[in-house]
């Protein structure tokens, strides 16, 4: 063993020996410092996943937990969790002398990742060649096992066909279809705890939110949103989705990286009561911030009105409106004329900050070890 003299003293014993974990700073070096039975351990403080800060995490028996991702790394050695060995963040010698803790930073084992496969969704976003590529994204909410009758998804089939019509190709994704999480707000943790691929879909591979990421960033030039009008608002679905699709507008806050290139968005609103220009605000600057852009007159809505409760009619007005249908159609075609232009220009690899992006994002930088 080094002498003593050799050793940083980073503190009392029974001070820190208070905290089952905690990060302490040494020098420029921040170490996740973990105590049970009266055992220190140390290891870095910065997860190998994308850097959460392990000593803000919790343990599982001897293993840190990060708490941005929940990687694993034992306490003392920094081997990840069974399974995962070859995953090592550095460790440090620990030892206590006359009641203080001494760390010995210059004995830190070497950080060692293993080689993780990229998950598909991170290559790079390229056009491949061919006809204008349309996804429409129905909303509504029900039960698959017994569908009822939705007026938004009814337009927003109306609109493909014209699409397909007009030489496009189409997808239709329905999201009652899909089992995929609610957000889990990483991004409340850290910034940068919010990554793309999504951390959810990157951990979870049951996870079918992918099908949307794939279809919005990689393969659609056209993406029309349908969505029923539920208490004023678009379908708690939407929500839901628009939610996980954070990860892809904060890669523009935190990286000033476009994944939205030249895409065109558009939509279609169906409500009993009368908000449809509110939904449509609220889409319109959502999938603004995403970076699509519009067409002149990028949707179209219908609404009996506040007293019109009487579902079955309400229904029927929209199965046998041809000016709704065919209205639905002329959207999908300025959207793919738009989209047509678009193609044919440079696509925007970087921004003119402004708006809420008009600064760099700022925060904590974790140190290296």
């Amino acid at each position: 063993m080094q002498k003593p003299e050799n050793w940083v003293d980073i503190g009392a014993a029974i001070e820190l020996q208070g905290n089952e974990l905690q990060a302490v700073r040494v020098g420029k070096v921040t170490i996740a410092l973990s105590c049970v039975g009266g055992e220190f351990g140390a290891i870095s403080n910065a997860c190998n996943h994308v850097g959460g800060p392990l000593g803000h995490g919790c343990l599982d028996a001897d293993f840190v937990v990060c708490p941005w991702h929940q990687w694993k790394f034992h306490r003392v050695t920094g081997a990840g969790e069974p399974g995962f060995e070859d995953d090592r963040v550095p460790s440090y010698p620990v030892q206590v002398e006359k009641g203080r803790v001494l760390v010995d930073m210059a004995g830190a084992t070497k950080r060692q990742k293993s080689p993780h496969k990229p998950h598909p969704l991170a290559r790079k976003v390229e056009r491949a060649e061919g006809p204008v590529r349309v996804v429409g994204i129905s909303t509504t909410v029900m039960d698959e096992n017994f569908p009822r009758y939705s007026g938004s998804d009814d337009l927003l089939v109306s609109a493909l066909k014209a699409a397909e019509a007009d030489g496009s190709v189409t997808k239709l994704i329905r999201l009652s279809a899909l089992n995929f999480h609610a957000c889990r707000g990483y991004y409340s943790k850290s910034a940068r705890a919010c990554t793309w691929p999504c951390s959810i879909t990157q951990m979870d591979r049951h996870d079918e939110l992918e099908v949307v990421y794939e279809a919005l960033v990689h393969w659609a030039d056209v993406v029309l949103i349908a969505t029923p009008i539920r208490w004023g608002a678009a379908s708690s679905l939407y929500f839901k989705m628009a939610e996980r699709l954070n990860c892809v507008q904060n890669q523009v806050t935190i990286h000033d990286k476009v994944l939205i290139k030249n895409k065109v968005a558009g939509f279609i609103i169906v409500g009993g009561q009368d908000n449809v220009q509110g939904v449509a605000g609220q889409l319109l600057n959502f999938f603004g911030e995403l970076g699509f852009h519009f067409p002149q007159f990028p949707f179209i809505g219908h609404s009996r009105g506040w007293s019109a409760e009487d579902m079955e009619q309400n229904i029927l007005t929209v199965k046998t409106s041809r000016e709704l249908h065919e209205g639905a159609g002329e959207l999908a075609r300025r959207c793919s004329a738009l989209a047509r232009r678009l193609i044919d220009t440079a696509p925007v690899e970087k921004i003119k900050r402004g708006g809420r992006k008009a600064h760099a994002l700022k925060d904590a930088v974790l140190p290296e070890d």
